[in-house]
């Protein structure tokens, strides 16, 4: 099927969808198409090249109760009504009703800020995508830092459910914008992981905060460690000055959320 000039494709397995990916020269993904759609009413849509809609692939597993697995084409809304934490707390604050409906963890992960990878940052989780030289599976933070000549399809991420975990974020009313930050925190087999979303491009790990907990810090004393480590920025949803003053709050309550409180 050819519309305009693009050509169109659909796989039906995820072995076609690897297969029409290749190394993902002049391919646009189309997975739930809220990102996508919007370049296409403002005229930015590229023209020419492949679009490979994901919708009949097969990449919406979501199993495990050791290992949880997560196939790029999983809905935000069924992530939200799941008990996958810290993930489902965070897709639940997602924009809205129609959008969670529509948007997939795939098209989250690569989209920034997209407001789920604060949490799967917290959780340690790893992402599976293909591209040039093959299959490969890495951490998140090495995913998230990868250049933008580095094409990738995204096929799941995994992790270990964490024992306990907690999720925060802050977010302009009615919005339905990006958080203005969030904060996550799940404590693993290598102990307690804690992510701040919203102070850059990517989220970042807080390891002053981990630090101090492993010493025995309580929840606001870990916090107050969190300004020394991170250069927040400027934007139209918040300053600079706003999000540093506003970090340890986020990540004590989120933190006692975790514990129970």
């Amino acid at each position: 099927m050819r519309a305009s000039d693009t050509d169109v494709v659909r796989p039906e397995s995820p072995e076609q969808a690897v297969a029409a990916f290749g190394d993902g020269h002049g391919v646009t993904v189309f997975g739930g198409g809220t990102i996508l759609m919007p370049t296409v009413s403002y005229g930015r849509y590229p023209r020419g090249g492949r679009t490979l809609m994901l919708d009949r692939a097969g990449l919406d597993e979501l199993s495990g109760d050791g290992t949880v697995t997560i196939g790029a084409m999983t809905r935000l809304s069924r992530l939200a009504a799941s008990d996958v934490q810290p993930v489902a707390a965070a897709a639940a604050q997602v924009a809205d009703l129609e959008v969670r409906g529509q948007a997939t963890i795939g098209g989250n992960l690569c989209a920034p800020p997209g407001d789920l990878q604060t949490a799967l940052l917290a959780a340690g989780a790893r992402v599976r995508s293909v591209g040039a030289g093959g299959e490969r599976t890495e951490p998140i933070d090495d995913f998230l830092a990868r250049g933008a000549d580095d094409a990738r399809l995204v096929l799941a991420v995994e992790f270990e459910r964490p024992r306990r975990a907690g999720y925060i974020s802050q977010r302009r009313a009615h919005a339905h914008s990006y958080a203005v930050m969030s904060v996550a925190c799940a404590e693993t087999g290598e102990g307690t992981r804690v992510a701040a979303g919203g102070l850059g491009l990517e989220p970042l790990r807080l390891t002053s905060v981990e630090r101090a907990l492993t010493e025995g810090a309580s929840p606001a004393e870990a916090a107050a460690q969190a300004q020394d480590e991170v250069q927040p920025h400027d934007d139209a949803l918040a300053s600079a000055w706003y999000r540093r003053a506003v970090l340890p709050t986020l990540v004590t309550r989120a933190l006692e959320q975790m514990q129970g409180g």
